[in-house]
């Protein structure tokens, strides 16, 4: 089964959950940004969870599926159309040979989701099939998808109906995507890091009380802060000290960077903060010139609740599971 790319979109590739346990070998994670909605893509599909699907950023692709397929989106919310069909989101839908899905721009959020059942089946690199945009490493040599791309599909059990299948078409039923995809710019939970104490009085309250703003650099490895320069005491001379996703460092501009799911596996710049894990999909939702602000927590609160959300993931998955087996 083949997919072919007739529109790239915005920074569309393919990613799963990424490579790990290769940190020690200087290779990076990447993998899905916000692994909730990656997760729930695939269980509406009836895939296991580990598939690769396509992530896209404020712009979504247009793709021709050459034989029936089943589709989920999710994460930002995206205009999408089937041969003038509207789709909805966070939902199952059905596709016949030929169609031509088109997923547009994003009304709230930055990045989306798209996963279609079996996955898609790009070479797999170090034990993943995701795409390390940064390192070149991943489907189509490590870059984003282009025009005429061909992705290809992997073998599957059919959905029971899927051939006879004239017209796109979504599932009656669908989940809520208000727990998963948070709209509000509420504050992120961040932890103090072990440079904090080395940022002046000025800067260590605007860290917790000030409003930044994302910058338009920002990419897959980091979100970059603006509106707001920190400044440290006095300079440091550092070593390169492990990173990872949520480090929070303070490069010579003073504008913080908070990286992202292609964070290196180390860093030079002081580490004044780490964002809990669990508001990591929050931050990757944020697009260019939306207000972002912090409230300081603690080791404890932050695996608390990203145990709880782990354990609701977990429950949603499974009754996804049941629905379908119904459908």
């Amino acid at each position: 089964m083949s997919v072919t790319v007739l529109k790239p979109g915005l920074l569309s590739s393919v990613q799963d959950g990424g490579r790990r346990e290769y940190a020690a070998l200087g290779v990076g994670r990447a993998g899905a940004i916000d692994g909730p909605a990656w997760r729930l893509a695939n269980a509406l599909v009836g895939n296991s969870g580990d598939e690769a699907a396509l992530e896209f950023t404020l712009m979504g692709p247009t793709l021709r599926f050459a034989q029936p397929a089943v589709i989920a989106m999710t994460g930002a919310s995206t205009d999408a159309h089937a041969d003038q069909h509207a789709l909805p989101g966070w939902t199952c839908c059905l596709l016949p040979a030929g169609s031509v899905l088109r997923l547009g721009g994003m009304r709230q959020g930055c990045r989306g989701y798209l996963a279609v059942r079996g996955g898609f089946t790009s070479p797999v690199v170090l034990g993943s099939r995701s795409t390390d945009l940064h390192a070149r490493m991943g489907a189509f040599g490590g870059r984003a998808l282009q025009e005429g791309d061909v992705l290809t599909i992997g073998e599957h059990e059919p959905w029971p109906s899927q051939r006879s299948i004239d017209m796109p078409r979504a599932l009656r039923w669908s989940i809520d995507p208000r727990p998963w995809f948070d709209a509000m710019p509420r504050p992120l939970a961040l932890l103090r890091g072990h440079h904090y104490d080395q940022l002046d009085a000025a800067s260590q309250r605007q860290l917790f009380e000030a409003t930044f703003t994302i910058s338009k650099d920002s990419n897959r490895t980091a979100s970059r802060l603006d509106s707001h320069r920190l400044a440290l005491r006095e300079p440091l001379e550092l070593i390169s000290e492990a990173t990872l996703p949520g480090t929070m460092q303070l490069p010579p501009s003073g504008q913080p960077i908070v990286l992202q799911a292609e964070a290196p596996v180390t860093g030079g710049y002081p580490r004044i903060g780490q964002l809990a894990a669990v508001d990591l999909p929050r931050l990757a939702q944020r697009r260019p010139g939306d207000a972002v602000c912090f409230r300081e927590t603690s080791l404890d609160e932050s695996l608390q609740r990203l145990a709880q959300r782990q354990e609701r993931l977990q429950r949603l998955l499974l009754r996804i599971a049941q629905r379908l087996e119904s459908a």
